[in-house]
């Protein structure tokens, strides 16, 4: 299995209250209203968009992925409402190895209701299931507990801390780390 397979055309997955698609231009608001959040953006590798310009320019640069069929985001759609509430995805995968790790936001209008864990059991499924994956892994920072439920919730076992593991927002961060394999997941 290689890349190209999946991200050629990047498929749709739907849950029970979400969709999960590419995003698109028209998604542009809906993205900027958390990717400006400071408090969200306080969790996140990236940081916080200052205008929409910012957006736009992250925007274009996940469309040249999907051109590319390179690694790129599912936009987390709210099927009750059709906003584009959030994006997640695997922010790297060796198809060698047969290892990924997921990376998802959720904008705060919409934490604490279950959607981010919803999103990453679809996405573990297909990484299981499509991608022919063994072990799917994701981190977070110490401090973003919300995060670390998503993992549990989502089945993946607490792996440990990787210490100053990244240097992000002016600090070194101690990162948590979770995976599960493909044995241990349940549908």
């Amino acid at each position: 299995m290689e890349i190209a397979d999946i991200y050629t055309d990047l498929p749709v997955l739907e849950t029970e209250r979400l969709i999960l698609r590419k995003l698109r231009l028209e998604d542009l608001e809906d993205m900027y209203s958390y990717a400006s959040d400071e408090e969200l953006t306080k969790y996140v590798t990236w940081d916080t968009h200052q205008s929409m310009s910012d957006t736009e320019q992250f925007m274009n640069y996940v469309l040249q992925q999907y051109a590319n069929k390179s690694v790129a985001p599912w936009a987390i759609e709210y099927k009750q409402n059709g906003k584009m509430i959030g994006t997640i995805d695997f922010v790297w995968w060796k198809p060698d190895h047969k290892i990924a790790e997921i990376g998802y936001v959720l904008s705060k209008d919409y934490w604490g209701k279950g959607m981010t864990t919803e999103a990453a059991r679809a996405i573990i499924q297909f990484g299981f299931e499509q991608m022919d994956l063994v072990c799917i892994q994701a981190r977070c920072f110490i401090q973003n507990i919300g995060s670390s439920r998503v993992m549990e919730k989502s089945g993946m076992s607490f792996e440990g801390i990787i210490r100053k593991a990244m240097f992000l927002k002016g600090a070194h961060q101690d990162l948590r780390m979770y995976s599960i394999l493909r044995e241990e997941f349940k549908r």
